[in-house]
């Protein structure tokens, strides 16, 4: 009995060192694997991404200025031609609710190359296109895969800190302002001395660049991210639809957007009608000039944004929605002289974007598993908004002129700015402040 005890003492003494060996082994593994908290974004790389918004954003909007000589060239008729920029608004809808949830489930990296890539084949289909039909499905698949610009705020999200949140967002809406920007200012004039297809030459080689370059600024270590109960791509869609019960303030953040955005819109197209009647006799290449008062955002947007990481979302979007209110109030005023009508255009381009900036810190602070969902119910209203007050703004314009478009604008911006008193009152006392 005594040696048999002997005996399997031995042998437990035996396996002790290679047990720690192992042990030690394992210790070693697991410090050498590569750790799991993602790396830091260096302001070079902030700036990859804003300039790479740019560029993807852009690529909708080559065709509002030039739209006439596109029409033209293919020998169609206006309302053919404008399905050409209804599709690709419909298709952007239809590829955020589709495609942008599955960055909840991917790696944000390999979704964004696939969907650069898809847009940098899709706009060289437009470039190349002998046949207006052609043309349209470019257009229409580009729409589709304009998912990058919404991508990259949640996976910048994951990687700054938390306090400068609103700084990094802002910076990355600025790149969105200044892809608009760039195109309806820049595609008129290159179109003018230069064809219309080189607007698409350019654009084209800008997209193969950012095809090649921005896969690479992104952490390469990224994995796919786990949903909440691991759950298919059906169900991972159907998801969503709880998230408007679970996250309250998203849903409000979104209809203020929605409405803000919708101010932008309709501004704009009753400036386009309003300015080339022939009450005001211009052209369209003024309308592109005051599109230019809109790099005023390139320095305000990143610093309102800072602000809002010391006071909170909720109060800088309440004091910033009182000013919105009183610039688009000047529209009705100064509706009939071109200068005056600078004044409410610097103070809508300062303050507007900041309100959607506002609206993402908001929700941008929630668990990462749900953000990219939270921000494709965001952008969702963002252009459902948009796209009913492009029908209103031309239609208020049809029927009442300059002042039916203003006082339309007027009302959407009483509504946001009620929004926003709203919003404070019921989540003020949460940490966002």
């Amino acid at each position: 009995m005594d040696g048999a005890v002997a005996v399997k003492r031995s042998r437990l003494a035996s396996r002790q060192p290679f047990q720690a060996r192992g042990a030690r082994s394992t210790l070693a593994l697991v410090s050498s694997a590569p750790t799991s908290e993602p790396q830091r974004l260096s302001p070079r790389q902030v700036w990859i991404l804003t300039l790479a918004s740019a560029v993807v954003t852009a690529n909708a909007y080559y065709i509002h200025p030039i739209i006439a000589r596109v029409a033209e060239d293919f020998q169609v008729s206006s309302s053919t031609i404008g399905l050409v920029p209804a599709l690709n608004q419909l298709a952007l809808a239809l590829g955020i609710f589709l495609l942008l949830p599955l960055g909840d489930r991917y790696s944000n990296r390999t979704l964004t190359a696939i969907f650069v890539a898809g847009q940098f084949v899709s706009i060289a289909i437009m470039t190349f296109a002998s046949d207006f039909r052609l043309f349209l499905i470019g257009s229409t698949a580009l729409g589709f895969m304009t998912i990058a610009p919404y991508l990259l705020p949640t996976y910048a999200s994951k990687r700054v800190d938390p306090s400068e949140l609103g700084k990094v967002t802002a910076i990355l809406t600025t790149g969105i302002i200044a892809g608009i920007l760039s195109a309806r200012a820049g595609a008129g004039v290159i179109a003018e001395y230069f064809g219309w297809r080189t607007v698409y030459y350019i654009a084209t080689g800008l997209m193969f660049l950012v095809a090649i370059i921005l896969p690479f600024s992104m952490d390469k270590r990224e994995q796919a991210t786990a949903t909440e109960d691991g759950a298919s791509y059906v169900k991972l869609i159907f998801s969503m639809i709880p998230m408007f019960g679970r996250f309250p303030e998203m849903v409000l953040s979104g209809l203020i957007q929605g409405l803000n955005f919708g101010i932008f819109i309709s501004i704009w197209l009753g400036l386009g009608l309003h300015l080339t009647s022939p009450e005001m006799g211009y052209g369209v290449d003024t309308v592109g000039y005051l599109a230019l008062f809109a790099i005023v955002n390139l320095v305000t947007t990143p610093r309102f944004g800072a602000w809002a990481d010391k006071i909170g979302a909720r109060k800088a979007r309440l004091y910033v929605a009182v000013f919105q209110l009183m610039g688009v109030s000047l529209f009705f005023f100064f509706g009939h002289n071109l200068w005056l009508l600078i004044i409410p255009i610097l103070i809508t381009n300062i303050f507007g974007p900041v309100i959607d900036v506002t609206g993402r810190m908001t929700f941008l602070n929630e668990p990462p598993v749900v953000r990219t969902r939270l921000m494709t119910i965001y952008i969702v209203f963002m252009f459902v908004g948009g796209g009913l007050a492009s029908w209103a703004g031309t239609s208020a314009y049809d029927r009442f002129g300059w002042t039916g478009n203003a006082t339309l604008a007027l009302l959407m911006s009483i509504t946001v700015f009620s929004l926003c008193v709203l919003a404070q009152k019921k989540f003020g006392g949460t940490p966002n402040k």
